[in-house]
């Protein structure tokens, strides 16, 4: 994490000295830039390969406290996963700007568990078959104000919500004993983001967000960082790779879901552009 921190701070670094050295003379990259904040809306759609590691704890209804379930090693749940992700851009004044993204991580196995796992108001046996089905749908907007706004990028401040849209349901085949948990956690989120268009087709963009607070039902901390970088195909058209890494440690206190996430994912992004 602090490797990848520093990575994407080199990279905003990088911003505002490209940025500050941009003089008033236009060249090709910043004609292409300003083509593209002709268009008010971008949407990217791509394949989002992500790696993940999750651990979940959910108590009961009277207060005692559940197992510590590593999703993967304990229920079977595969750590990696290829999924669609659906960005957009809409470019609503000259330095602001809105933000969005929705993809979905859910996921389901089937497996005899290795010890008694104590979840919600059911203990699952050890060697029990046990079907685990964990929802997870993200949605992230965010609002930027450009802080610094050259002919070649900008620098800015953010705030939103990240959405995790949270449900899990685990099931014995034996007794047919199941508990079923669902709670909606919109935190939200500060950070920083920011666009370089280096050369003329190409241009790198990165992101920033964190969320390390109590608000309502909810305190923990959340990470979310982003970089990418985009070739233009043509004027409305570009393909873009990037990569995403998410720490998420969340405490929950809800009726139907009492306990606690943590939660991480990396992804890898492949994505194509169209401006409108």
């Amino acid at each position: 994490m602090i490797k990848l921190i520093t990575t994407v701070t080199a990279v905003l670094n990088l911003f505002l000295v490209g940025c500050a050295s941009t003089d008033s003379a236009p060249d090709s990259a910043s004609t292409a830039l300003a083509e593209t904040d002709d268009s008010s809306f971008s949407l990217s759609v791509g394949a989002f390969l992500t790696d993940r590691n999750s651990k979940a704890r959910v108590d009961s209804t009277n207060g005692d406290r559940g197992s510590e379930v590593d999703l993967e090693d304990d229920l079977g749940l595969d750590n990696s996963d290829t999924v669609v992700r659906v960005d957009g851009i809409w470019r609503i004044a000259e330095k602001r700007r809105i933000d969005f993204s929705v993809f979905d991580l859910s996921r389901f196995a089937s497996t005899p568990i290795a010890t008694d796992i104590a979840w919600k108001d059911t203990t699952f046996p050890v060697n029990a078959d046990v079907d685990a089905d964990f929802d997870l749908s993200i949605y992230k907007i965010a609002y930027t104000w450009s802080l610094l706004k050259k002919e070649r990028g900008f620098l800015g401040a953010t705030a939103g919500l990240y959405v995790a849209d949270v449900g899990a349901r685990l099931s014995a085949t034996s007794d047919g004993s199941f508990e079923v948990s669902t709670a909606t956690a919109p935190l939200p989120v500060f950070g920083l983001r920011g666009e370089y268009k280096f050369a003329e087709k190409w241009a790198m963009q990165a992101s920033g967000e964190l969320f390390f607070l109590e608000y309502d039902d909810f305190d923990g901390l959340l990470f979310d960082i982003f970089v990418g970088l985009d070739f233009d195909i043509s004027k409305k058209v570009a393909v873009g790779v990037g990569v995403n890494s998410v720490r998420m440690d969340i405490g929950i206190a809800q009726d139907d879901l009492n306990g606690d996430l943590d939660w991480e994912y990396d992804g890898v992004l492949a994505y194509l552009k169209f401006d409108f």
